[in-house]
């Protein structure tokens, strides 16, 4: 139960409920204490009451009898004890029969207060009930005798009257000091609900948040602390870009570099090797026909050689970097990769939506860009089995990224299956450019995938990528 009461709960509902756990123990506290005091003013007062009544009724007997008859005494008797509290007054003769009682003080106000208090506070509070016994002599006769009884009834109702208004205090202070409290406590906390928020922030990798220093000096140490937190996260992760933006211009850089000794100097080779070959079988022709069938054979299987050299010269161009980088717009190329994908699997339907781009955007981000559309629609093709592919790439000028989304209605993938090499190389190549890589894909409901890359900010932002994007192979 008390697992249920505490854990799980707010910290301004765990104080709260600190405070209410203490106010009920006040609370008992309090009244047992009260209870005590009333049940010694309760025996004290009963005392008083009892000696008083006895002295009372000695004096009324003594003086009594003489002005009234003996006859009419003890029926006089009761009216003249009207006036005693707390206790009750029985006659009786000398014969024992009950002759009259006296009514207490007050008529009928200690039953309807008596009867207001319950039995259980009257069995706390009462005192033991008293019995005095007070004969009635005239001229040395016994003719009957007064019974002093007992009567906390008044005294009970008045502790339990003053109880209750006591208690209606004490419950409209303590609700008063609960939602003082509730409001105090959430003043109090409410450092803490935004340092939470911050945190959830930072979760999701916002390093710029930052958290306004509450009044209390703890909580503006901690928030200190996070703001802290927050700009050497912030940092670190400019500056991890940064490197990231510099490893993948050096890897394009080298890639280029690579593309162009591949296409300035392994190409022209191939080609001159593919001529003078050539040149060779033509020169042939004038050997005999032994030898000439024999150079014509080894000629042929050069031949042969160097145009599988030059298949695999140009498809490694094609994989280190796209030919048309850097001399053909970048909408241009990709309707020319989506036209080359249809053409080659004419049953399923592309499209392809790109609106508002620049010409280009840098080498590393053009590369990337088609890069990821290519690995996507790889992926749809051969593993989604999808009817339809539809690429969206917009610039939004306002946000200063690039936004690309590739959806298909393929089988889809499950979440718990893994990613493959290529899908692993966009992501990282994407987010070493401080953009996002995001698959959303569920079995039977198809793939889309999600790509937001931020582009260079500053006046040398749009020369710097005109000029990587013109160097050429």
């Amino acid at each position: 139960m008390s697992d249920v009461l505490w854990y799980g709960r707010s910290v301004r509902a765990q104080l709260l409920l600190v405070f209410v756990l203490i106010d009920l123990v006040a609370v008992v506290v309090a009244g047992s204490i009260a209870i005590l005091r009333a049940r010694t003013q309760s025996r004290v007062e009963m005392e008083a009451s009892m000696r008083l009544a006895e002295l009372l009724v000695g004096d009324v007997v003594n003086f009594a009898h003489q002005q009234v008859p003996v006859e009419q005494f003890l029926a006089t008797l009761p009216g003249q004890l009207r006036s005693m509290r707390h206790v009750r007054i029985a006659i009786k003769d000398a014969a024992g029969t009950p002759v009259a009682s006296a009514p207490p003080a007050g008529g009928g106000y200690r039953t309807d207060r008596s009867a207001s208090a319950p039995r259980w506070f009257a069995a706390l509070v009462a005192a033991p009930i008293e019995t005095r016994i007070v004969p009635v002599a005239v001229g040395g006769r016994s003719i009957g005798e007064v019974e002093i009884i007992g009567e906390p009834g008044d005294e009970i109702a008045e502790f339990w009257e003053n109880a209750v208004t006591m208690g209606i205090v004490a419950a409209l202070l303590n609700v008063a000091m609960i939602g003082i409290l509730y409001v105090l406590f959430g003043r109090v906390l409410n450092p803490l609900t935004v340092l939470a928020t911050g945190l959830a922030d930072l979760e999701h990798q916002t390093y710029s948040v930052r958290v306004a220093s509450p009044h209390a000096r703890e909580l503006a140490a901690i928030a200190d602390r996070f703001n802290a937190l927050a700009l050497a996260l912030e940092t670190l992760r400019a500056e991890n870009l940064r490197l990231n933006r510099r490893l993948i211009t050096a890897q394009d850089d080298e890639r280029r570099r690579t593309a162009r000794e591949l296409h300035d100097e392994v190409g022209p080779c191939l080609f001159g090797l593919k001529a003078n070959a050539s040149s060779i079988a033509s020169a042939a022709a004038e050997l005999p026909q032994k030898a000439r069938q024999s150079v014509s054979a080894r000629l042929h299987d050069i031949l042969g050689i160097i145009e599988h050299l030059q298949v695999i010269n140009r498809s490694m161009l094609d994989r280190l970097r796209p030919m048309a980088l850097g001399h053909v717009p970048l909408q241009e190329m990709l309707e020319q990769l989506v036209s080359e994908r249809a053409r080659q699997h004419p049953q399923i339907s592309f499209s392809l939506n790109a609106d508002k781009l620049a010409r280009s955007y840098g080498d590393s981000i053009d590369l990337t860009v088609y890069r990821c559309i290519q690995e996507s629609l790889t992926n749809a093709i051969r593993h989604a089995h999808a009817r339809h592919v539809t690429v969206d790439l917009g610039h939004a000028e306002a946000e200063g990224r690039l936004a690309l989304t590739v959806r298909d209605d393929g089988s889809g993938m499950s979440p718990e299956s893994l990613a493959g090499f290529g899908i692993r190389g966009m992501q990282e190549r994407v987010e070493g450019l401080g953009g996002r890589y995001i698959i959303e894909s569920t079995v039977g409901r198809g793939t889309c995938v999600r790509i937001t890359i931020p582009l260079p900010q500053g006046p040398n932002a749009t020369a710097d990528a005109g000029a990587t994007s013109g160097e050429r192979i």
